[in-house]
């Protein structure tokens, strides 16, 4: 199990849908939005804009707008693009009374779930910590469990009853709403911040994804690309820097093959070293995997490690196109191989599926022919 942040805008839309509310949130990303979303709000009323990159103490940090027109926005997000952000959260400004707030949280334990509650919320809730109070629950929580909490915060049983169910049935392992607003009958989730169970991706179809995960702080020039790669694809990339300056670089395939390989590479003692995780998958062609494959290298040669090596490796794919995408590969490889031959860089594949004998001759060739071999196998062999 992997917990992953995912995006407020994400966690939000689900909780609206289970409770059967209307939410008119929208989720802006500066990467691929042309302003058009901005056009459309209604200019006679005011919103707020909040970074949504699964960054905590956004208020404090100054990277909240509250109270804005839709043209003032365009002024806040050029303002937040500058400290480079590129993920937004739009929504109604909503009026309300600050005694109103609440402090509520859902955390998978071993024991079940642990919720926390407070009648005291929003941005002070850590000067009220001894407001907050604990209850730890199994699944199956009791009347007098959902009802004491229920009590505190002011929803109907029914409401929370619901919210333990999502939580539940769309694998998330952490939910904190914060401000939780209850005011004259009515209750909003002002702040959510939500991570999930990666491995719970499969049976939620398609309620969250890869795509609304969020990674707290600044990325770098090749993660920002991969983003928009996988935002323009209808396959799937991610990328994340480890270690700038790690020696071992890894070009994956399959997000649960992936993780398995980079576990293996920890639990061999090669943690610190490790200075990537991410994959590809889901069949992209030949050019998404040169212009992903580009990115890895660039950070590949930029790190200032001794010795570096490339691992590429993945499951048995079902459906992804060997020889289409080492055709990729091989094409980043080929602008980069005289910069890799000067790091005496050395590559390392173990690859299976559709057209693998065709991918596999000509990853082995090419490396070969270029000095960069270190190893080239299907998965019937161990490396």
């Amino acid at each position: 199990m992997a917990r992953k942040k995912i995006s407020e805008f994400k966690a939000k839309e689900i909780l609206h849908k289970v409770l059967d509310l209307s939410y008119s949130g929208i989720s802006y990303d500066s990467l691929v939005d042309d302003g058009s979303k901005l056009d459309q709000l209604d200019s006679s009323k005011k919103y707020v804009l909040k970074v949504d990159e699964g960054v905590k103490k956004r208020m404090k940090n100054g990277l909240v707008a509250l109270n804005k027109t839709p043209q003032e926005l365009k002024d806040e997000i050029k303002k937040l693009q500058e400290k480079d952000y590129t993920h937004f959260i739009i929504e109604p400004f909503v009026s309300h009374d600050n005694a109103s707030e609440k402090y509520s949280s859902i955390e998978r334990v071993r024991e079940g779930l642990r919720v926390l509650y407070s009648e005291k919320g929003g941005i002070e809730v850590e000067e009220n910590a001894e407001a907050i109070k604990k209850i730890e629950i199994g699944r199956a929580s009791s009347t007098s469990e959902v009802s004491s909490i229920s009590g505190a915060l002011g929803l109907e049983e029914k409401v929370l009853i619901k919210m333990l169910e999502a939580f539940d049935n769309f694998h998330f392992s952490f939910l904190e709403i914060n401000p939780l607003v209850v005011e004259n009958s009515k209750f909003y989730f002002l702040d959510i911040a939500a991570e999930v169970d990666s491995a719970g991706e499969f049976f939620v179809h398609g309620a969250w994804g890869e795509r609304d995960f969020r990674t707290p702080g600044h990325k770098t020039e090749e993660e920002k690309n991969v983003d928009l790669l996988s935002q323009k694809s209808q396959a799937s990339f991610m990328l994340n820097v480890l270690n700038p300056n790690g020696s071992i670089f890894m070009l994956l395939s399959g997000g649960g093959a992936s993780i398995v390989l980079a576990d293996e590479g920890y639990n061999l003692g090669f943690g610190k070293e490790l200075a990537n995780y991410g994959e590809y998958s889901g069949n992209p062609n030949a050019e998404e995997v040169y212009l992903y494959t580009k990115n890895i290298l660039d950070l590949l040669l930029r790190s200032n490690a001794p010795k570096k090596v490339l691992l590429i490796g993945g499951g048995v794919a079902n459906f992804t196109n060997i020889g289409t995408t080492f055709k990729g590969v091989i094409k980043a490889l080929d602008e980069k191989k005289e910069d890799l031959q000067k790091q005496n860089v050395k590559v390392f594949v173990r690859r299976g599926g559709p057209n693998q004998k065709e991918g596999l001759a000509m990853m082995e060739k090419f490396l070969k022919e270029n000095d960069l071999y270190g190893m080239v196998t299907d998965q019937r062999t161990t490396l």
